[in-house]
């Protein structure tokens, strides 16, 4: 006997409860984006793999751990499945010149990602993000405006025990001093390290501030700060934005270990965390990296950008009672004989025209069984067709909520007549007359 096929360990099914719950999420997220002036981006999933080592840094724990790369057997080509969207959105952005062509960009795009990494809740090999990208911004402005839109959003959700940390993560020349002086700091203390730390030490040592380790807190609280390498212009640039967010009456708490594991990040980086989904507390992180276009080819261009994780947001939306309401029929048509059908798909696709939602009883099945599927689908009202009605060209209207009994109708008078069935109902449960 075969063994039954199952899904890959961490890339998950989403079934009809639970993707109705997601596209509710996507059309309020959708909603929100236009309502800032966002426009939708399509990339796709799979890249050359040098674009995320260009982008992402050779020496990240995505790179050297993370992604799923393979040779495509036609042309040799090294590939890479996806495994976060800005490299990709960008990449998309200097192929087609859009922002040397068109000017600066507001764009968005939402799908899977993919890391090979160990499963566990809220951490899954095929995971989905919402990004949101801004080409050719140069101020402050743009950066608050990201960090005020996510509050936006929030509150739009519903969600609770959401807090922002913000971070300045400066220039390039300035994260260079701040790294001799990380390095010969952290040398001193290189028998505490973890192997992690060990590894990092001279190859990406501002992520070892961000250790989750609870040995070394001592150690990285003590380490140089990256705030007191700031010069005057991103220290001035880093201020603009906590003005901006202050006069918005947005609450956030300045954490100068926060630091994003994509070496591409300067200045502005920030991070929305929640108490309440255990380890994987970020929901949602991004920041500026103004030399991420030229790095790959494109001319020098500011840009700016987050991304949210979504199973981890629709975790703490249900936590915050959000959900979808079970998608559910206008109408159910009941048939029986041959005739009834014919006439029960014309009757379904007139409804249709008309825009009510129809589900159409297909297979066999007495009235009695049908009515009782009509009666699960939480349809309002039913049509019933039996050798009568298709004889008379009429059709059986009965509600299934509330008063009023079966009646025929004319097939042109169907839309009309479901139309005051539906909205007099809508009526009755406003408790209106």
């Amino acid at each position: 006997m075969s063994k039954t096929l199952q899904a890959v360990r961490g890339m998950n099914d989403i079934l009809p409860d639970d993707a109705e719950t997601w596209e509710h999420f996507e059309d309020i997220v959708r909603d929100w984006l236009k309502s800032y002036g966002y426009r939708p981006i399509r990339m796709p999933i799979v890249e050359p793999t040098p674009l995320f080592k260009r982008a992402i840094g050779e020496v990240t724990d995505i790179v050297e751990k993370e992604m799923y790369s393979f040779e495509d057997a036609l042309n040799g080509e090294q590939l890479t499945l996806r495994p976060e969207g800005t490299a990709s959105c960008v990449r998309a952005a200097i192929q087609h010149n859009m922002v040397a062509g068109s000017g600066p960009q507001r764009l968005y795009y939402h799908g899977p990602m993919f890391r090979h990494e160990r499963p566990q809740k809220g951490r899954y090999r095929q995971f989905h993000q919402i990004g949101v990208e801004a080409l050719g911004f140069t101020g402050p402005d743009i950066d608050a405006e990201h960090i005020i839109m996510c509050a936006r959003l929030w509150d739009d959700l519903g969600l609770e025990d959401v807090s922002l940390e913000i971070n300045s993560l400066g220039s390039a020349e300035e994260r260079a001093q701040h790294r001799a002086a990380l390095i010969a700091y952290l040398e001193q203390h290189q028998a505490r390290l973890d192997e992690d730390g060990k590894r990092r030490l001279y190859t990406n040592p501002l992520r070892i501030l961000d250790t989750k380790n609870p040995e070394l807190q001592d150690v990285v609280d003590a380490a140089p700060r990256l705030a007191d390498y700031l010069g005057d212009e991103s220290s001035a640039h880093f201020q603009a934005v906590q003005v901006l967010l202050k006069d918005a009456g947005i609450p956030f708490r300045i954490n100068h270990r926060l630091v994003r594991g994509l070496d591409y990040y300067n200045r502005t980086v920030f991070e929305w965390v929640t108490t309440r989904l255990g380890a994987q507390g970020t929901v949602c992180a991004g920041g500026r990296y103004d030399g991420l276009v030229e790095q790959l080819g494109g001319k020098p261009t500011p840009a700016a950008g987050f991304a949210m994780g979504v199973e981890r947001l629709l975790a703490l939306w249900r936590e915050s009672g959000g959900e979808a309401d079970r998608m559910q029929p206008d109408v159910y048509v009941v048939h029986l004989g041959e005739q009834a059908r014919r006439l029960a798909f014309r009757a379904a696709e007139a409804l249709r025209t008309h825009g009510f939602a129809v589900l159409l009883h297909c297979g066999e099945g007495s009235f009695k069984s049908q009515m009782k599927k009509a009666d699960a689908s939480g349809a309002a009202v039913a049509l019933v067709i039996g050798e009568d009605e298709a004889a008379a060209g009429e059709i059986g209207l009965k509600p299934l909520r509330g008063p009023g009994g079966q009646q025929r109708i004319a097939l042109d008078a169907l839309p009309e007549a479901v139309a005051g069935l539906l909205y007099s109902e809508e009526e009755d449960d406003d408790g209106s007359v």
